[in-house]
């Protein structure tokens, strides 16, 4: 090959590669690996939201199949224990925060993924389903979103006692709680109640009911629905649940009733579901689609209309809603607001962990 030859085929190899090189960047291709945290990586359509979620399995399940139904996006989802399952999941999304395996957090109440913001875990994101929910149900950054909630109630054998707040104050002041059940308090919703008690005095008064209470023979359970079991059977008088378990009891026919618990502040427990999308997903479109279904209003109606009963939070058609579902409504607008008890529950928790290791 002549000396012209040779230099007019290297010419042309290197503009060849030019032009490939700007068809790459005008293509959005880069040579830089997306930074760790970041949500800069290309999504993959073809990967399944991988979502992990503390809500009940058999409500949570026919929410994220319609989910998929609707959308075409697939659904990993993982769940966790009954007795664990809220704080599980958040220490566990706490330890792969190097290792980042959740696109979606479904939590089924608020303290545990408040948390998460101090580990700087959650990706903002204020779309359609977030303006609908008001505020005191929500971040205002976008970091989480509130919907369908649950109330904390007495359940109450209306074979062994009347379900009244009168005879429920009478049954405390006495010197016999062998008959009270309530879940242990280092997990789930019952965690939640124990900090809006603590918050109101740094923990004072929650002391000192809790040493008495358990002298007098407090029955401490796994579960909300272990003592939703006890209460139901007649094993205990009454005890500390929530709304969905106790539906499940009526509905199974058992002689039972309930009562709102109220704090010495005269508010109730309201305590919504929590979805969150985690920094670093790859998949931040379908993310944010997921969250705008949880937040709903066909998200809430399904699950006011679910044996659970869940309190709908954003604006909804009354009408629309199970009578059971809609004389709950107006509790909501009692509920304690939750979103500023992160310090109280880092307290509360670390309380908790030493009386329960001796």
């Amino acid at each position: 090959m002549s000396g012209v030859s040779r230099h007019s085929s290297i010419l042309t190899r290197r503009v060849c590669l030019l032009v490939l090189a700007a068809a790459a960047g005008c293509s959005g291709g880069t040579t830089e690996p997306p930074t760790a945290g970041s949500s800069a990586g290309r999504p993959d359509p073809h990967a399944a939201l991988v979502v992990y979620c503390a809500h009940d399995q058999v409500f949570s399940d026919p929410i994220l199949q319609e989910f998929t139904r609707k959308t075409g996006i697939a659904i990993d989802v993982r769940h966790d224990t009954e007795a664990t399952k809220s704080l599980g999941l958040v220490q566990r999304l706490i330890r792969e925060r190097d290792n980042r395996q959740c696109d979606v957090f479904w939590n089924n109440q608020v303290l545990g993924t408040i948390d998460l913001i101090a580990h700087d875990l959650l990706e903002p994101y204020r779309g359609p389903g977030w303006q609908r929910i008001p505020s005191v149900f929500k971040d205002s950054d976008g970091r989480w979103c509130g919907f369908a909630a649950r109330l904390r109630v007495w359940i109450v054998n209306t074979e062994k006692m009347p379900a009244t707040d009168l005879a429920i104050s009478r049954f405390l002041a006495s010197n016999d709680l062998s008959r009270m059940a309530i879940a242990r308090p280092l997990f789930g919703t019952t965690l939640t109640h124990y900090c809006t008690l603590w918050d109101a005095d740094e923990g004072q008064a929650l002391k000192t009911w809790h040493d008495r209470s358990r002298r007098l023979g407090l029955i401490e359970v796994p579960g909300n629905s272990t003592v939703k079991n006890l209460v139901a059977r007649g094993t205990c008088h009454l005890g500390w649940t929530d709304t969905d378990d106790f539906f499940v009891g009526l509905d199974e026919g058992h002689p039972v009733a309930m009562r709102p618990i109220r704090l010495p502040s005269r508010h109730t427990i309201c305590i919504p579901n929590s979805v969150a999308i985690l920094r670093g997903t790859r998949n931040l479109g379908s993310a944010r689609r997921l969250v705008d279904f949880l937040a709903s209003s066909e998200t809430e109606l399904a699950l006011a209309r679910s044996p659970s009963r869940q309190i709908p939070l954003g604006a909804i058609d009354e009408g629309t809603l199970p009578d059971q579902v809609r004389s709950l409504r107006p509790y909501v607008d009692d509920g304690v607001p939750l979103s500023g008890l992160a310090s109280s529950r880092s307290a509360c928790l670390a309380w908790l962990r030493d009386e329960y290791q001796r």
